[in-house]
């Protein structure tokens, strides 16, 4: 049947048709037919694209055996398509497929290895193993010249040591390079602009613009200055670099351009002229999106201005602004930092019928808001609840519920229900928890449980604080279980526990005596 298509046959129309269709193995069919198509008014053949597009199908299915059988039966298993495994295998996390994928493009007859390199590179780099991206590049580049790296695997080098605080050598790095691309150069500005270092990111720019022979700085370039310059509060900087931008002509400002600026503004307490600036936005005919809207609404929080901020929410909602998790966060924090945690939890719920995951951030501001308000049956709902919303609580949401009621007299036993809640949620208790709980227990009358609590204490390297192992031990002293305080005490002293042993025998003399 599809022999009728053959008059049809261009790289464009096999590349179309491998891509629109969803069943690989159809893909794959069609593509063989195609490889010797009878007849073939066009004399058509594979070209290497096509040979790109059917690999990239097979590979987005993680058919590695089928894509790579395909290559070597018809002689295109090159450099050129390892790199793309390699790639592939590291999206998924196989590491050391990936080592042993360029290790076999060194001992092949490719020709080189440069791409399967850089593809190494590029994801050791991503996966945060700098470390050992440096090991390779220096032994494959520096120790044995096996590769001659070209721009992307000086870049990637540059991007990776960056990202782990080591510009001196990325600068080094930068300026040993035979040549450089707008990527490169964007990719040293950001990196030392990450790092704080923002007036040598400027001197690489200005000799961007300098230079006849290298590339003009882009409004990537310009809008990572301004970024960089707005996180150190250099405000009057990232402005005058915006004016340069638009007034000398150098390059258009862009949506990440303005919103880097406003976001500046918003920081640093001018959130007036952040609104200006996104009018002034509008009129150049660039788009305001849900970060530039988020970053104002940070801009009247952090200001004081929260009725403005709330009013501003109320008007993206209105709008139909695809909200996201930040622009809620902001309002819901905003919410809770006033006393109003219940209308948070109105938003956080309204982000959860949208399909929006609350952070667990979110859920602890909601929490610190009713234990501050003493509202202690709703945390301990809302505690429960988020889970149900797919937000795991964490150590600090416990520890503040418990803490609270812990404070409240007569709720011990909803005490036992949060505590048991968290350990079956795999968070431990800590030294501060387990004080508070042996010191609730102590004055609750429940001395069993603070001995069993602090024998357990003991048992996890723990020490318990003074001021709580003081009532600990009036509390016991006063109901005649002297020989259980010793007790305890010999344990702790013979533990191997490091603490202040004169001040804690101290407090057994003045309760107990000698």
């Amino acid at each position: 049947m599809l022999n009728q298509f053959s008059h049809y046959l261009t790289q464009d129309f096999v590349i179309e048709v491998i891509k629109k269709q969803p069943n690989p193995y159809h893909s794959l069919y069609f593509f063989n037919w195609a490889s010797n198509p009878v007849p073939n008014p066009n004399n058509y053949s594979h070209s290497h694209f096509c040979y790109i597009a059917i690999a990239d199908k097979l590979l987005s299915h993680k058919l590695f055996s089928l894509a790579a059988d395909l290559l070597k039966s018809h002689g295109k298993f090159s450099d050129f398509m390892v790199g793309k495994f390699i790639k592939a295998h590291g999206d998924l996390g196989h590491l050391k497929s990936c080592e042993r994928l360029f290790n076999q493009a060194k001992s092949d007859e490719f020709g080189g290895c440069l791409f399967s390199f850089n593809s190494l590179l590029g994801l050791l780099v991503k996966n945060h193993r700098v470390k050992h991206a440096w090991g390779f590049f220096a032994n494959v580049v520096i120790k044995s010249s096996f590769v001659i790296p070209d721009v992307s695997t000086y870049t990637t080098m540059i991007v990776g040591l960056c990202k782990v605080g080591n510009v001196e050598y990325a600068e080094k790095l930068f300026y040993e390079m035979p040549e450089r691309n707008s990527r490169s150069y964007n990719a040293i500005i950001n990196g030392l602009c990450k790092n704080g270092l923002v007036e040598r990111a400027r001197r690489i720019l200005d000799q961007m613009a300098e230079d006849d022979d290298a590339c003009k700085p882009d409004e990537i370039a310009y809008s990572i200055l301004i970024d960089g310059y707005c996180k150190k509060g250099e405000i009057e900087n990232a402005l005058n670099c915006f004016d340069e931008m638009v007034n000398k002509g150098k390059c258009e400002p862009n949506l990440l351009t303005y919103n880097a600026l406003i976001n500046g503004l918003c920081v640093n307490g001018d959130v007036d002229e952040a609104k200006r600036m996104m009018s002034r936005m509008r009129l150049a005919g660039v788009r305001d999106n849900i970060a530039t809207h988020t970053s104002l609404l940070k801009g009247y929080c952090m200001a004081g201005r929260t009725d403005e901020a709330i009013s501003h929410f109320k008007e993206m909602v209105s709008l139909g602004m695809s909200l996201d998790l930040k622009s809620y966060s902001v309002v819901a924090n905003e919410y809770c930092k006033i006393g109003r945690p219940d209308e948070a939890i109105a938003l956080l719920r309204e982000m959860k019928g949208r399909g929006i995951v609350p952070s667990v951030t979110n859920c602890n501001s909601v929490l610190r808001s009713l234990v501050k308000l003493r509202e202690f049956d709703k945390g301990v709902r809302f505690l429960k609840q988020i889970a149900q919303w797919g937000c795991r609580p964490n150590f600090v949401s416990y520890n503040m519920v418990i803490a609270g009621l812990v404070g409240c007299e007569g709720r011990m036993e909803e005490v036992d229900i949060v505590v048991d809640d968290m350990i079956r949620d795999g968070h431990c208790l800590d030294t501060t928890l387990y004080s508070l709980l042996i010191q609730a227990k102590c004055v609750g009358g429940d001395v069993v449980k603070a001995v069993d609590l602090f024998e357990e204490m003991i048992g996890e390297g723990l020490v318990m604080k003074r001021e709580s192992f003081e009532v600990f031990v009036k509390e016991m002293s006063e109901r005649g279980l002297v020989e259980e305080v010793g007790n305890v005490f010999d344990r702790m002293s013979s533990g191997g526990l490091v603490f202040d042993v004169v001040s804690y025998q101290n407090v057994l003399d003045k309760y107990v005596g000698s």
